[in-house]
């Protein structure tokens, strides 16, 4: 019986302080691993996104020391999930974990996380915050905020807290590919394609250098992104407004009529109107993110572009010698 495979697959962006302790700590995992399992083996596949820093520079220094280490560097900045999504698709393993550089998701729970899945009662293996501390509190009250939202009104169920930490059987990543679209949201995708998954709870963990680049306002665009991605609901909200405006509008010309009031009145036209063309407005503002996500799709642009391999860069130098 051949030996099994596991790929870890580690989106990059300005990783270039952290990458070092977390080549150590995840060259200490696979050492530990394949110690006790002789039949597995590693690749480590990371996923550039467009750094600015000196992340592929390191990136091509370790491919070179070492053939486990594999790199796919994208043309410019595309974003985490176009990083996640070129992982699965570059990944040889029978076995892929995706987790990042910065050390939020400790490697350390990889051994744990193939016990779980290689004994076949699971399809997937995550880990899920338990906890937010040391995050801000306003973030905190919007994310809670966000996944009770979305499990009201999608049908799909995404669990509070889970993270893109994730050690997924090579059928489920698959399942994962087999979805083409454009607009990409996996922490949905990962739920919407099924499979029995294990979630281990952990706590809150800081990076161990650099800076986060997730601000509130591109969380809370990704929160958005998610809503739209797997719930019609705000669609519907226009129906809801418009019927009430209208039951509003009959009753105030129900209680004129039978009061005899007069309909004139300044301040009530101006309140009116901004009322509802506020309403008009926002409704339009959802209809339009449903129809910008469509046009997305049609045009079938590619979720990123490669800009450098390992192979790549090997062959280039070759040329150059």
């Amino acid at each position: 019986m051949g030996k099994k495979m596991i790929s870890v697959i580690v989106p990059c962006y300005n990783e270039q302080e952290v990458l070092p302790m977390f080549r150590t700590e995840i060259l200490n995992v696979a050492d530990e691993m394949t110690k006790k399992y002789p039949g597995l083996e590693f690749e480590f596949l990371f996923i550039n996104d467009g750094s600015a820093d000196g992340t592929l520079e390191l990136l091509r220094k370790y491919s070179e020391m070492d053939c486990r280490f594999r790199y796919v560097s994208f043309s410019r900045n595309f974003g985490k999930e176009s990083a996640m999504l070129a992982g699965l698709e570059n990944c040889r393993g029978d076995y892929a974990v995706i987790l990042d550089a910065d050390l939020q998701h400790p490697p350390s729970y990889i051994p744990k996380m193939y016990e779980y899945v290689s004994n076949g009662e699971y399809d997937c293996a995550a880990t899920r915050r338990v906890s937010r501390k040391g995050e801000p509190k306003l973030l905190s009250f919007f994310s809670a905020s966000f996944y009770k939202v979305i499990n009201k009104i999608s049908q799909t169920r995404i669990v509070d807290g889970a993270q893109d930490f994730r050690f997924m059987t090579r059928q489920m990543v698959d399942a994962i590919l087999s979805m083409k679209e454009y607009n990409r949201f996996s922490k949905g995708i990962f739920s919407w394609v099924g499979f029995k998954t294990k979630y281990i709870e952990v706590e809150n963990t800081e990076r161990a250098a650099g800076k986060t680049t997730w601000s509130f306002w591109k969380l809370l665009m990704y929160s958005f992104e998610g809503i739209t991605a797997f719930s019609t609901a705000p669609l519907y909200l226009s129906v809801i407004m418009g019927l009430v405006f209208l039951v509003l509008a009959v009753a105030m010309a129900v209680k004129t009529l039978i009061c005899g009031e007069d309909m004139s009145g300044d301040n009530l036209i101006v309140t009116l109107v901004c009322l509802i063309g506020g309403v008009q407005l926002f409704c339009m503002g959802v209809l339009g993110q449903y129809i910008a996500k469509t046009y997305m799709e049609v045009k079938g642009r590619p979720r990123y572009i490669i800009g450098e391999t390992e192979e790549i860069y090997r062959q280039r130098r070759t040329k150059n010698d």
